[in-house]
This record gives structure tokens, C-alpha cells and sequence, in this order.
């Protein structure tokens, strides 16, 4: 089996060149009649043209300047040949279809159709899957591919958000943080055998849609092994045609506040006893938000550098597999952002929707602490724009 092509692939592929090869044998039959027609023609000193025509244009030798037309009787065994290769080319036909039915009882016009879409998508085999897992049978869905997906990012980047988004397509698994757990990071031998579970759809989670899923992948952080392993990752995505999707935040200072907040919550449990880093009512988030911490400005400009320098990194890295770069901003800012994200993943289009609620808005004065002690450090240093 040439590789990059499943089993679905290629009984479609011999299909279409069986197909091709019964329409070749019936036009090389009708061409072999008409050739035939030709040399009875030419026996019977009659003009070939003519029997098809029905005139010939005669040149005489005494006048050559001038032409007559002469309308020719018809001859009758011209006529009978005439009759038979018409009947030659209507028994092609119906072989043909005969035989095509033979092939495959299950041979429909949207089969054929897919062989013609196959053609168009040539440079999307590499990223076409069809997983066989061990604990589900995809059943009528096995010859549907799916594609591989990561969605890295760094805590409190929206990602949590993002991924609900996804999720609410029908066709998306995303499985969450399966890298938050260090035995499956702890090298480059354990995070490959993990990522094989989640694209073969071996992998439960209250996101699974093992039998009719489209496009399959999970939530990674930069600080879960994608980072140390970069390199290792990288070659594995390219290899095996997995989409990456980067998802950062513009405004790292929001990030911060909110990421302050969320270990406050991790240890105060505000809401009834429970720690929730992400809520569903106005009420809980109001709650949450009530919190203001206080930043750490000694090293606040050279964290901020830190972490531009290790997005920037990690990027190279998989710039030799098809990635896209996302900022949380834009996908609150700008809607048609999630469509792009499904154009990127080749899915259908639907309305992708969250029940999720944002825990911080408004002015970011009003959500730190030591807001003045903020803004002198930051003031005339590359990151005063986070200010706003």
C-alpha cells in the first residue's frame, strides 16, 4: 500500500483506474468498428466520407480548378455496417456498466465522486488519517479520515476557553492537558507513546467522539514537556502530518493578573469549598474577580521578555509542520477568527459556542493591587502597552 494512503484509499483508487480501464476498452472497441467501416468502404470503391456525410467532394483530373459536388447513392451493405456499429457502441456501453456493478455491489455515484476529490486533494494525504483503534469500532465511519491537532499555549492564555469552542463542533475531539501528568512527559519515548494513544482514538474523555471524529488532538502547555522535548515533538508532527496550533496571549500583564488570581483561588477555594479555574455564571466570576493581587514588579520586565522569547522558540521549532499563531485577544475581538481555525483544520464549518464566562474585565487599574508601583516599571520599556 503506497504510503500515506489507508485502505478506504485505495480500493477507491482501484476503483477509478478499473473504471477508466473498462471506458478505454469500450472506445478502443467503437474506434476498431469504424476503422472496419472504413475498409469496407474502401473495398467496395465507395468514399468513406460520404457514408457518413452523406456527399463527397470529387476533384476531376481534366479540370482541377474546378469542383463538383455529387450526391452518391446509398449503398446498402454501407448502410447495414453503419447499423452495426451503432449497435457495436450501445452493447460497449451496457457491458461496461455491467461490469462496473460486478466490481463492487456498493459502487455509487458518490463513490466515484470521491475519487475526483481524492485527485483534488493530493497534497492533504500526508495529513489524512484513518485510525484503527483497539477499544472502539469506528464502524461506518472508518473510511472518514481524521486529522491530528495540539493546541499549545501557556496557562491562562485562554486555551481552556478555545478548547470548549472546538469541542462544540461535532466532529472535534479535544482531550484536554494529557501532558499534565509528568509519567507521560518524563522523555521523549513516553510523550510519542501517549500521542499515539490520542491519534489512534484510544484516548476516553468527556470530549471523545471516537466514531465519527474528524479531527482529533488535546491541550498542551509549553511548561508540560513541549518545550524540553521541542525538537523530538516537532519531528513527530512533521512526520506524521499533525496540525499545531498555537494559542498566546497579546496582553501578558492581564496574564499575569489572571494567573495570580487563579493560584489565590487554589488555595482559598472562594467558591463554596471548591477550586475552579474556569466558571459558568456571572455570579461565580464576579467572586473570583473580587481578588486583587499584587505583582511582583522587581522582575516583572525581564519575565515578560522570558516569555516572548520562549513563544518565539517554540514556534521555530515546528515551523517545518503546518502550524497556525492565534492570540486570545483576537478570537474575543473577531469571531471570523474561529472560522479561520476550521478552514486551517479542514472541517466543516459550524457555530462554534462556550458557556464559559470571562472572570476579568474592565481597566486593569482596578484589578491590581499596587497598580501605580505597575505602571512605573513598566513605563518607557517595550511592554508600556500593556498598560491599556
Amino acid at each position: 500500500m503506497p504510503i500515506g494512503y489507508s485502505r478506504c484509499d485505495t480500493e477507491n483508487i482501484k476503483l477509478g483506474y478499473a473504471f477508466v480501464e473498462l471506458w478505454t476498452i469500450f472506445f478502443n472497441q467503437s474506434f476498431n468498428a469504424i476503422l472496419h467501416v472504413f475498409a469496407i468502404s474502401i473495398t467496395y470503391n465507395t468514399p468513406a466520407l460520404s457514408n457518413f456525410s452523406g456527399f463527397s467532394l470529387l476533384f476531376t483530373m481534366e479540370a482541377p480548378e474546378k469542383s463538383v459536388i455529387n450526391v452518391p447513392k446509398k449503398s446498402p451493405l454501407v448502410v447495414r455496417m453503419v447499423v452495426v456499429l451503432m449497435v457495436v457502441m450501445v452493447c460497449g456501453a451496457y457491458n461496461c456498466s455491467i461490469r462496473l456493478k460486478q466490481m463492487s455491489p456498493h459502487t455509487t455515484a458518490s463513490r466515484l465522486l470521491s475519487i475526483l476529490v481524492a485527485a483534488q486533494q493530493g497534497t492533504e494525504m500526508p495529513y489524512l488519517h484513518y485510525p484503527k483503534p483497539e477499544t472502539v469500532d469506528r464502524e461506518e465511519c472508518a473510511c472518514n479520515p481524521v486529522r491530528y491537532f495540539a493546541i499549545m499555549s501557556q496557562q491562562r492564555s485562554g486555551s481552556g476557553w478555545f478548547e470548549t469552542l472546538l469541542n462544540s463542533h461535532i466532529n472535534v475531539s479535544s482531550n484536554g492537558e494529557i501532558f499534565g501528568t509528568r509519567e507521560r512527559r518524563t522523555n521523549i519515548s513516553a510523550v510519542v507513546k501517549t500521542l499515539d494513544k490520542v491519534y489512534n482514538l484510544d484516548w476516553f474523555s468527556s470530549a471523545s467522539k471516537n466514531q465519527c471524529t474528524a479531527a482529533v488532538g488535546f491541550k498542551w502547555m509549553l511548561n508540560q514537556g513541549l518545550l524540553t522535548h521541542r525538537e523530538g515533538i516537532a519531528e513527530y508532527f512533521k512526520e506524521r502530518g499533525a496540525f499545531a496550533i498555537f494559542l498566546f496571549r497579546r496582553n501578558l500583564l492581564r496574564r499575569m493578573v489572571s494567573k495570580l488570581a487563579n493560584s489565590h483561588d487554589s488555595d482559598a477555594k472562594l467558591l463554596n469549598g471548591i477550586h475552579k479555574s474556569h466558571v459558568y455564571s456571572a455570579a461565580d466570576a464576579q467572586v473570583l474577580a473580587n481578588y486583587k493581587p499584587k505583582v511582583n514588579t522587581t522582575s516583572l520586565v525581564s519575565h515578560f521578555r522570558k516569555l516572548e522569547v520562549t513563544a518565539a522558540k517554540v514556534v521555530e521549532s515546528f515551523k517545518s509542520t503546518r502550524h497556525i499563531v492565534l492570540y486570545y485577544e483576537d478570537l474575543v475581538n473577531n469571531r471570523t477568527k474561529l472560522k479561520e481555525v476550521q478552514e486551517f483544520l479542514r472541517l466543516p464549518y459550524r457555530e462554534l459556542t462556550s458557556t464559559q464566562v470571562k472572570i476579568h474585565n474592565g481597566p486593569l487599574s482596578q484589578q491590581i493591587q499596587n497598580w501605580e508601583e505597575v505602571q512605573n516599571t513598566l513605563k518607557g520599556t517595550p511592554f508600556e502597552r500593556f498598560l491599556q
